[in-house]
């Protein structure tokens, strides 16, 4: 559908835009900045925040899948030409991740480039995309892209309904991200370092904090919550009528 298209490219503008911005307001106040604020400077996470809305994106895109599907009752027709479930779930699955892939890579790509030029002409410390650390967020970023796409597949398999999907995908995503500092004692510290879209989200971060997970091991986190998630999605999907 060419809405696809609209929002993949609308979410493209949104994370170079974003870079820009974050860039050039880090980087100008980068020299005010305290020293300990200084040795913390993450120019990585500067350039690559607009994940937070791709992820939703791809999220939401991940969940028209197969809710759409549901909406409009063409699943009947689906499961009809194609008895065996499964392959209908795994066949969706592989083509969205073949498509939220490279999709995610671009964008974490762009926002890297247009953030570090900003910094750079900032004056402030910035990155090259020979550094290791800048590949693991360009590669990780699309990687977590991918799977907040499939986590949205999953999601819409199991709910079935489009709007409660992406209500579901802001509360998972975004809000318990926000909340998380504000929660109490031990329950905020442990949300702020297993919740899986917040400990994914260290793979594209330059700065490690040791009180929370290292980027791979967080990527790692969100990778099985989505696999224990798709998994009982096909279960749902071959149990329930259609």
């Amino acid at each position: 559908m060419r809405s696809t298209l609209y929002l993949l490219l609308g979410t493209l503008a949104f994370c170079i835009g974003l870079a820009a911005l974050n860039g050039s307001s880090a980087g100008s106040e980068f020299a005010d900045l305290s020293p300990a604020d200084q040795a913390t400077f993450d120019p990585l996470a500067t350039s690559m925040r607009g994940y937070l809305l791709a992820q939703i994106a791809l999220g939401l895109l991940g969940g028209l899948v197969i809710t759409s599907e549901y909406g409009v009752r063409t699943i009947v027709s689906t499961l009809t030409s194609v008895p065996h479930r499964a392959r209908v779930l795994a066949s969706k699955a592989v083509v969205l991740a073949g498509l939220a892939l490279p999709v995610g890579i671009v964008m974490s790509l762009a926002g890297f480039l247009v953030g570090q030029g900003t910094l750079s002409g900032a004056g402030a410390p910035h990155l090259a995309l020979s550094d290791g650390v800048a590949l693991r967020g360009i590669v990780g970023g699309g990687v977590y892209l991918a799977l907040a796409g499939l986590f949205g597949l999953a999601l819409g398999t199991v709910i079935r309904s489009t709007t409660a999907t992406v209500t579901t995908l802001f509360g998972v995503m975004l809000i318990v991200q926000a909340f998380a500092p504000a929660l109490p004692g031990g329950v905020g510290d442990w949300v702020s370092k297993y919740w899986p879209p917040i400990a994914g989200g260290q793979v594209v971060t330059s700065y490690r904090d040791p009180a929370l997970l290292s980027p791979w091991a967080g990527l790692g986190v969100m990778a099985g919550c989505v696999a224990a998630l798709m998994a009982a999605a096909f279960v749902v999907f071959h149990k329930r009528d259609a």
